[in-house]
């Protein structure tokens, strides 16, 4: 599913609710809809609260609940390698794909939970052991060196390196998250709808 299609999908489920309680009343008599309480065990004066509903991608940026902060900044660093921004067109950090990873890992079976958990505390751990600093915080250069298992030859089975693995499942879905933002969606209908030719040295043409 399409990011802006599920977070619409999301949005409507509690309007949807809202709106059939407020319908409810409207179905009984005047005078037992005027003394019925809005909630059971609530005064007849208590009310429905009415809300505005709002997709999220419009209301605010959505806020990391899944990862803790250091698997966050590994998994943003490391998004910002695989996709930069390029020929006018938005990359993984302003689509927002490393926050809505962090959302859709969150909802993932366990399995891809782990895979990403432990393939960013493994890169973190790489990055210290050879150059003494977070992954967050490596250079384009050292970036190049620790993401060395992406440019080794595709196989149709996974790697059974686990960093290797996660590299693999990240570089596709961080493309996946970007090219299905609603920045890049805006951006690529502006330019006439190009798309990027070329992203860095990890992308891979996949359609």
């Amino acid at each position: 599913m399409r990011r802006r299609r599920f977070f619409k999908a999301i949005a409507a489920a509690p309007a949807a609710t809202a709106l059939a309680a407020q319908q409810a009343p409207r179905a009984a008599s005047p005078a037992a809809a005027s003394q019925a309480p809005a909630f059971p065990g609530m005064g007849a004066s208590a009310q429905l609260p009415k809300l505005e509903i709002s997709v999220a991608d419009d209301a605010a940026q959505p806020l990391p609940r899944f990862f803790n902060a250091a698997q966050f900044s590994t998994l943003r660093r490391l998004a910002e390698v695989l996709m930069p921004a390029m020929d006018g067109l938005p990359g993984a950090i302003e689509a927002g794909a490393p926050e809505f990873l962090d959302f859709l890992i969150g909802a993932s079976p366990a399995d891809r939970q782990e895979l990403y958990k432990k393939g960013l505390d493994l890169l973190n751990a790489q990055a210290k052991k050879q150059f003494g600093k977070a992954f967050s915080e490596v250079d384009g250069t050292q970036a190049a060196t620790l993401l060395a298992p992406l440019r080794e030859p595709w196989t149709p089975d996974p790697p059974a390196d686990p960093l290797a693995r996660f590299l693999r499942a990240a570089k596709q879905d961080v493309r996946t998250a970007t090219l299905n933002s609603r920045e890049y969606a805006t951006a690529s209908a502006a330019s006439g709808g190009r798309r990027a030719s070329a992203v860095g040295l990890y992308w891979y043409p996949l359609d």
